[in-house]
């Protein structure tokens, strides 16, 4: 019965030339990912209600294998209702664009499939993560130190939030939280919400995680966290860690680092930038400045899948500190994969400070692209996305039915489109409520099209506005003149009713 079952089928495939497969799936890639995507010849997505694409694709799993030919149409199928972040007009995320460099490291990095723990199964990519990874840390002013690449910008920060716990209280480790202290961790207001999920993970607690105040243009206040400092410790908790950010998800903002660094170390707490997205600005020679004191950092989170354009996924977490503080905060010890009679060393052995197993080499395609940009190339394109959302800010100024929240700090522009329909309303409540309505509209429209994609949302008492983010390498002026003719193209005649 088995043998009956199992017959004509190779490797569990069916009988097929899995080459020419293979073959016919790179040139599909080619033409769909390179030639059409990163050229613009194609929509930026076709969009299709989930009810009707579920019908669109046969998805279900059956006893049967697919032939070769099914399987390149669900691929193609694949590709023409995905979205496109590799478009040039993909401005909906904090990653965009395609870098063919790093597209050319990432399959190789699966072509080889290496796993990243040990020096004898991975040598060159163990070799070529450190490298990297000292690299960054040097960009960050880091004299030593330590540091791994992570599954994205949140593990990063949940790593941060245990290395600091158990600097602080290393017998957590081994007895757990009991009779440990309440111990409390400050952010902005306007930080990322893997902070929040990083203290409930960890049994922290998120009440545990203080948001502290930011000014008009999102930044932190340094004096609203020396005050949120003092009333934990007015109410038994034990301060021990800051998480400054430099980029905030929606407004951009870079916190002042050196005040925050000057309280961290008035009060003996850890001091960890969240800069998964505004780290780019240290590869700029130009946009440097906006980090000022991230040398005084004890540890950063940045991802180069966004602002660097390295493909998804790669994030680093970077340690200031090389006293084996990392390992000894995640090691387990495994003796079948750590022996401790290697006959080559063992420091190169990096996986125990790691808190997984199996761990990407996603070190390569970083590698491969700043080998073939060199400092000078990265510092090229990062400049030109700082200044892209500079010009950009410039034209909606000085543009009629455009209002700008905030002058760009990182490569965020923030804005309203007021239809004409508003232009003669007085501000006020019902004007707000209109106004409100505006952005997911356009945003409807642009997805319907398929022309682009930009995010919008509200923030505090601000109704939604459009947040228009610059991380694509191939953005030109050219382009940014176009976004703001389209967004005017897809407003203009917006017309909100009033309410009944």
């Amino acid at each position: 019965m088995e043998q009956s079952q199992t017959k004509g089928l190779k490797n569990g495939l069916p009988e097929m030339n899995e080459r020419e497969f293979f073959q016919e799936m790179c040139n599909l890639i080619v033409k769909e990912a390179i030639d059409k995507t990163t050229s613009g010849k194609c929509k930026v997505l076709n969009f299709v209600h989930p009810h009707l694409l579920s019908e669109k694709i046969d998805l279900a799993i059956r006893d049967d294998p697919a032939s070769q030919e099914e399987l390149l149409k669900l691929c193609q199928q694949t590709f023409d209702y995905s979205v496109r972040p590799g478009h040039p007009r993909f401005f909906n995320q904090l990653f965009g664009g395609q870098d063919l460099v790093g597209l050319a490291g990432q399959w190789m990095t699966d072509a080889i499939n290496p796993s990243i723990y040990t020096f004898e199964v991975s040598p060159v990519f163990t070799l070529m993560e450190l490298e990297v990874l000292c690299k960054l840390r040097q960009l960050c002013g880091y004299k030593s130190g330590d540091g791994i690449f992570c599954p994205g910008g949140s593990i990063a920060n949940m790593y941060a939030l245990n290395i600091a716990r158990y600097k602080r209280c290393p017998e957590i480790k081994q007895k757990g939280l009991y009779n440990s202290p309440r111990l409390v961790a400050f952010t902005s207001e306007q930080s990322h919400y893997s902070l929040k999920k990083g203290m409930a993970f960890l049994g922290l607690g998120v009440d545990n995680l203080v948001s502290v105040k930011c000014d008009q243009m999102g930044r932190m206040i340094p004096e609203e966290l020396e005050k949120e400092i003092l009333e934990a410790k007015n109410k038994g908790g034990d301060p021990y860690f800051v998480c400054a950010t430099s980029g905030t998800t929606v407004l951009g903002a870079y916190d002042p680092l050196v005040p925050i660094a000057d309280i961290c170390e008035r009060h003996g707490l850890w001091l960890h930038i969240d800069a998964a997205w505004g780290g780019g600005a240290l590869a700029s020679s130009k946009y440097s400045h906006l980090m000022q004191g991230v040398e005084r950092s004890n540890s950063l989170t940045w991802c180069q899948h966004k602002m660097m354009g390295v493909p998804l996924q790669c994030s680093a977490f970077l340690l200031r500190e090389e006293n084996g503080l990392m390992h000894h905060s995640h090691c387990a010890a495994a003796s079948y994969l750590f022996q401790k009679d290697k006959f080559y060393d063992m420091s190169y052995d990096t996986g125990d400070k790691s808190i997984q197993c199996s761990r990407k080499a996603d070190a390569l395609k970083l590698w491969l692209m700043w080998k073939a940009k060199g400092n000078r190339g990265f510092d090229e394109e990062i400049t030109r996305k700082f200044d892209n959302s500079r010009y950009m800010a410039d034209l909606i100024r000085n543009r009629e039915n455009f209002k700008l929240l905030l002058e760009p700090q990182c490569t965020n522009v923030t804005f309203w489109y007021i239809p004409p329909s508003l232009k003669a309303m007085p501000d006020g409540p019902e004007f707000q409520r209109k106004l409100h309505k505006v952005a997911p509209i356009i945003k409807e429209r642009m997805m319907k099209n398929g022309t682009m994609m930009i995010g919008y949302q509200p923030l505090g008492d601000h109704p939604n506005f459009i947040r228009m983010v610059y991380c694509n390498h191939a953005t030109t002026t050219q382009d940014v003149e176009w976004i703001v003719e389209e967004i005017e193209r897809l407003g203009h005649d917006i017309v909100i009713p009033d309410e009944i």
